[in-house]
């Protein structure tokens, strides 16, 4: 291809997608779109697909944890905190998948001007962590049991009650209720996601300044050794596992509760058993405290409306604990072996810190260890809290206004109001609004708005069956923003291997993949490539997982695979932290994976060096 002899991906503005996929672009609002009035800043920039935070395209409504987040991590870095070098993320949307570009530093003088802010605003979070999180975790749960609140009316009644007019009139009825209710619901996404960039990149900023203090000590230090270092944490993202867990015990501990949930029978037919008993209602009432808010975990990524959570998806916690309480059976450990995890980066850093030579020295190591220590936690004590709690609120209260709009016939089913973006759902509101208040027998465009679903859903499915580019436009000679590398694992020999293509068809042939050293340790075992996450449930004890990322629903599985490679991520990936946290093996951002590796394959995975090799092929 003559762009790839020119070094170049595809320009963002010649690029032509499949003709399956066409009117794609009416689904998403103009700002998110590649355009002719930015045409010369967008054809100069280097934009790779996000598969972190949209590995599938996207559904309309689903958009708004990308806009959010775009200005959410922008404005910390260039506003906030004023990270001298850093700029933000710029987003456009290409075929319905999000490509994402590292805008470029600015001006020396701006970088010198941000410098005195960056000091004084970023130190002293680091030395008020602490108090800051109990603060921040103390208001974003207000904001997300004030969505929970949010009122939503369940139907139009045929007329206003007689106690919203007598004796005095209420002043605005459901009509105005329905409209307001997304408004709100709108504005309190867009501060949640405010909130959850709060001391985000501070994180994985502070992971950089330690690394790059452990790289100046200890040169050829390994970045699985650094990542050691920092592992071992009781963070949020963890307490679902652990209450399964816990339920686990329990019901060993009651009387005929373990059989009644070791059997095949359905969830609904489990509960009634267990109901029948007063162990058995024992164990239902901690069952019950452990949902709110423990099980408002995402089933996925927390990113799209289709993946449901353990509280849409009872089945799954059901079968987790089914597995737990064979494994207590059987007399092996079920939970997290933090102690273990703990000595070994303990053992590590002492081993460290005994090579330095210099009271100075000793002092730099240990400011950055322990902010590190202090900070790191966030990255995933938030993140249960914002994208899965949080996110699950809103996916009810938005499937309880689409139900509204179906019962009324605006569209088929509660879920195809996800079909619309969020500029397009308030002209459905205000039109069902205006419908009821007109009086009887006046049309609406329901028709309309089916038939603008049925095309979406068209185009989405023909996206989903499309392999877009990874990239669009110029890529840089050397990727050295920081955050590219460390949370998407996009690095410049990958973007080398993109220019190439990948030849999936020569996947036959390899026997080494490279990736990054994410968790140490070496483990041999036979692969299970899982590419959708409704195949979790296949994976076998002692299997190396093989996946495109992982999702923090899969926690209760990294007490049982030897080791875990991934197509995408970096250092601070997920994957990455959970992980270490497990101790257990890891390779991340190896980009071809999936596509090379087949389950069955014996696999040896070296997380101290970052290299997967097959050792023997299934037959």
């Amino acid at each position: 291809m003559a762009e790839e002899k020119a070094g170049r991906f595809p320009d963002p503005h010649e690029f032509q997608v499949p003709p399956e996929l066409e009117g794609w672009e009416e689904m998403y609002p103009t700002h998110h779109l590649f355009s002719a009035d930015r045409a010369e800043w967008e054809k100069q920039q280097f934009w790779y697909q996000d598969k972190i935070h949209a590995p599938d395209p996207l559904p309309p409504l689903d958009l708004i944890f990308q806009e959010a987040w775009q200005i959410s991590l922008s404005q910390y870095t260039t506003r906030v905190f004023c990270i001298p070098p850093a700029q933000g993320i710029a987003q456009r949307l290409m075929g319905c998948y999000l490509y994402i570009c590292a805008v470029a530093p600015p001006p020396p003088e701006i970088i010198q001007e941000k410098a005195g802010h960056f000091e004084k605003r970023v130190f002293y979070v680091f030395e008020h962590y602490d108090e800051l999180w109990d603060k921040w975790l103390s208001k974003f749960k207000k904001l997300g049991n004030e969505m929970d609140a949010v009122n939503i009316p369940e139907e139009l009644p045929k007329f206003v009650p007689e106690d919203k007019v007598i004796p005095a009139p209420t002043g605005y009825y459901v009509s105005y209720d329905i409209i307001a209710a997304f408004d709100t619901l709108v504005n309190q996404m867009f501060k949640g996601w405010q909130y959850h960039f709060e001391m985000l990149n501070l994180t994985y900023l502070a992971y950089l300044m330690f690394a790059d203090v452990a790289r100046k000590l200890f040169p050829g230090i390994s970045e699985s050794a650094i990542g050691k270092m920092v592992a071992g944490a009781y963070v949020s993202m963890f307490r679902p596992e652990e209450e399964l867990c816990r339920l686990a015990r329990l019901a060993t501990s009651l009387r005929g509760a373990a059989e009644i949930l070791k059997g095949a029978n359905g969830v609904e037919e489990k509960i009634s058993e267990l109901n029948k008993t007063p162990d058995g209602r024992q164990w239902l009432e901690e069952y019950e405290k452990a949902k709110d808010p423990w099980f408002h975990v995402s089933c996925g990524s927390g990113w799209f409306h289709y993946e449901g959570s353990w509280i849409t998806h009872p089945e799954i916690p059901f079968n987790y604990i089914k597995g737990y309480v064979e494994r207590l059976e059987r007399g092996e450990t079920i939970e997290r072996s933090l102690d273990n995890i703990e000595k070994q980066r303990e053992a590590i850093v002492s081993e460290y810190r005994a090579l330095i030579q210099t009271d100075e020295d000793r002092k730099s190591f240990d400011d950055a260890y322990k902010v590190i220590r202090t900070i790191y936690r966030y990255a995933e004590d938030h993140l249960f809290w914002v994208e899965h709690w949080f996110h699950t609120i809103w996916f009810k209260k938005i499937r309880q206004l689409g139900s509204l709009l179906a019962k009324n016939g605006m569209i088929e089913s509660p879920s195809d109001i996800f079909m619309f973006n969020r500029y397009e759902i308030p002209e459905l509101l205000t039109e069902l609004s205006t419908w009821w208040a007109l009086g009887e027998d006046i049309p609406h465009r329901g028709t309309y708005y089916k038939d603008k679903v049925k095309k979406r859903r068209k185009i989405l499915d023909a996206a989903r069956k499309w392999n877009p580019t990874p990239a669009l436009g110029v890529p840089p000679e050397e990727v050295a923003e920081p955050f590219t590398i460390m949370l998407w694992g996009v690095t410049t020999d990958k973007v080398k291997e993109w220019l190439k293509g990948v030849d999936v068809s020569a996947g036959a042939d390899m026997n080494e993949i490279k990736g990054f050293a994410s968790s140490a340790g070496v483990a041999e075992g036979p692969a299970r490539v899982l590419k959708l996450l409704k195949d979790i449930v296949d994976l076998k004890p002692g299997e190396i997982l093989v996946c495109p990322s992982t999702n923090p629903s899969w926690a209760p599985v990294f007490t049982q695979i030897k080791a875990a490679v991934t197509d995408i991520g970096g250092l601070t990936s997920h994957a990455a932290i959970v992980c270490r946290e497990y101790g257990v093996p890891s390779v991340t951002g190896t980009g071809i994976s999936t596509s090379v590796i087949r389950t069955g394959d014996i696999l040896r995975v070296d997380g101290d060096t970052g290299v997967v090799t097959i050792v023997k092929r299934a037959s």
